[in-house]
């Protein structure tokens, strides 16, 4: 959901107790918030989503990917849930699933997967995933969106279909660095690193939202191939050419200096 819909949720007095799931939070941060608002032991709902994944409801396409590290990821929508004490965990996962499929199937998945040149909905939910944890700003989500296609293109010969996405590194990895070696990168080989891996992620890394997902589906396009997080934060800014994506990691190394 966007800001102004989270904030909307909160002040409404219907879902004031309800819990809230902001967009790009991973499975492993949800596990946890279900945990505390159904008073459960630690770890609980993780065990639930390892064990009976197959039982909440996910549809057919979202099933049997190899090297996928969590199922449930990419489908725990972010979205009010009324959620309390005495409830299951899985009769929660079960209503979040509900409402991602629900979403996809709305924005027609399956079919727009296609036309994008993808496998299918799971990659596309996928690049909207990435999207949302790459992106810093939702004015930047729709470049985001087309540096992931055009990377993805058999005819890049700028980074050979690899992304080469911090956030995938990370993901695999369970943390949220800014700084990361490239001995570290280039030494391991998990399939969710996107450095030493051509193409995307086994499967999503977060939970999109809305706008994550409707970038997915509507890139940019105007040539976006690179792009710096140049206040090492919160402005991310985009290139067109190795020449012009050097300026601009310049730029960032000149602010992590001062």
């Amino acid at each position: 959901m966007s800001a102004s819909s989270a904030v909307e949720l909160m002040l409404s007095p219907k879902s004031r107790d309800n819990l809230i799931i902001a967009e790009g939070k991973r499975n492993v941060a949800i596990y946890e918030l279900i945990d505390k608002r159904l008073k459960v032991a630690d770890g609980t709902t993780a065990k639930v989503a390892e064990t009976k994944w197959k039982s909440l409801g996910l549809p057919d396409w979202a099933v049997n990917h190899d090297d996928v590290k969590d199922p449930l990821e990419g489908f725990l929508y972010p979205s009010s849930y009324a959620v309390a004490k005495g409830q299951k965990p899985e009769e929660v996962l079960k209503q979040m699933v509900a409402r991602a499929t629900e979403k996809y199937e709305e924005l027609d998945f399956e079919g727009q997967s296609k036309k994008l040149g993808l496998e299918g909905p799971w990659e596309l939910v996928t690049v909207a995933s990435l999207v949302q944890a790459e992106g810093k700003t939702h004015d930047d989500f729709r470049k985001m969106s087309e540096v992931i296609y055009n990377r993805l293109k058999p005819s890049n010969t700028e980074t050979y279909q690899k992304l080469q996405f911090d956030s995938s590194f990370n993901y695999l990895l369970g943390q949220s660095e800014i700084d990361i070696s490239e001995s570290e990168i280039n030494s391991n080989p998990d399939p969710y690193n996107t450095y030493t891996n051509k193409g995307l992620t086994p499967g999503p890394i977060g939970n999109p939202g809305e706008e994550a997902l409707q970038a997915a589906l509507k890139p940019t396009s105007d040539g976006w191939m690179y792009f710096v997080a140049t206040d090492g934060a919160n402005k991310t800014e985009f290139a067109k050419t190795i020449a012009e994506h050097q300026k601009l990691v310049d730029k960032f190394n000149a602010t992590r200096k001062n």
